[in-house]
């Protein structure tokens, strides 16, 4: 039986991801191939936090495997501001559609979420938790730059709250990769984080820094993300921090002609415009590549004979 449910990227094998990558390439050297795949299919979108590039690639996908969506809308539109509890609807709007994306505050919805619901469902997004779905486009980002294999990444910013870096690390493992991750002490890695990736990787090639001064020339890739203000628990915490790691020409005369920019955007002042037209970025490149990436895994989803993911082990 197939696994309906993405939640976290660590459910996802080599195997898995592969299969994903591959068939978005296809996809997204011809999307006419699939342009009445799902017809009539509804997909769900319940964001319960702002979202532009993750909704709206989303909805592009749906609609260019030939369904359409239904989106639950603003939380104040909503019964939510009611107060109606979670369980309840996605219960309610499974009954309208096919599938489900769920972004939440809480770390951990999706997997409570899922425990409700017949029909598939992603995450979209769970507070500081898991967003399996930017993470396959980042991998197929790093794929087409610089290759999955012998890969040399750097992970900055924001470690200790930043969803999309704790699922791409988990992915990593599953290949041949250094990860180096650089971070004030104040926003490294969740401890558990790290340890899981020790034990998922025999404890070779996870590094953790406090300057990219060090490693900057040893790097395939430079995974950059923003501070994430809306995280913290106290404002003067974040004051302390913020604009702490910024990139800009100067920083990256250090760096490896082959060097790929990435970063899961919105960016606001981690990476200056100034290395928006440089050979090195590569993160608007990485946002049009939603688009082919969730097409596939919608397809993969919602196809009776076809199947990706195990058991989550959360």
């Amino acid at each position: 039986m197939r696994h309906d449910h993405l939640i976290t990227s660590k459910q996802l094998s080599r195997g898995d991801i592969e299969t994903v990558l591959d068939y978005a390439a296809e996809l997204d050297a011809d999307p006419s191939t699939v342009a009445d795949r799902h017809a009539g299919t509804l997909l769900g979108l319940l964001f319960f936090e702002p979202s532009t590039r993750t909704k709206m690639s989303f909805e592009t996908a749906m609609k260019r495997l030939g369904g359409d969506v239904v989106d639950m809308g603003s939380i104040e539109s909503s019964s939510v501001k009611k107060g109606e509890t979670l369980a309840d609807t996605v219960r309610v709007i499974e009954g309208y559609t096919d599938a489900l994306v769920l972004r939440h505050p809480k770390q951990g919805a999706a997997t409570m979420a899922s425990e409700f619901v017949d029909v598939p469902l992603v995450n979209a997004g769970d507070g500081a938790g898991h967003h399996p779905t930017q993470t396959m486009l980042d991998l197929y980002t790093i794929r087409e730059n610089a290759g999955l294999d012998d890969l040399t990444i750097g992970i900055m910013g924001d470690l200790k709250y930043g969803r999309t870096v704790h699922s791409l690390a988990y992915a990593l493992t599953n290949f041949d990769t250094r990860q180096h991750f650089i971070s004030p002490e104040s926003l490294q890695l969740p401890r558990e984080v790290v340890y899981d990736l020790h034990q998922r990787q025999d404890g070779t090639g996870i590094r953790e820094h406090d300057s990219l001064e060090e490693v900057l020339p040893s790097l395939d890739v430079l995974y950059v993300t923003r501070i994430q203000r809306e995280r913290f628990p106290d404002e003067n915490e974040y004051q302390k921090v913020a604009g702490e790691y910024q990139i800009d020409a100067d920083t990256l005369e250090a760096a490896s002609d082959e060097l790929t920019v990435m970063h899961p955007l919105p960016r606001v002042d981690e990476i200056a415009p100034e290395i928006d037209e440089t050979d090195y970025a590569a993160y608007f490149q990485q946002a049009h590549n939603g688009v082919p990436v969730r097409m596939a895994l919608l397809d993969l989803l919602l196809s009776d004979d076809k199947r990706i993911g195990g058991d989550d082990d959360e």
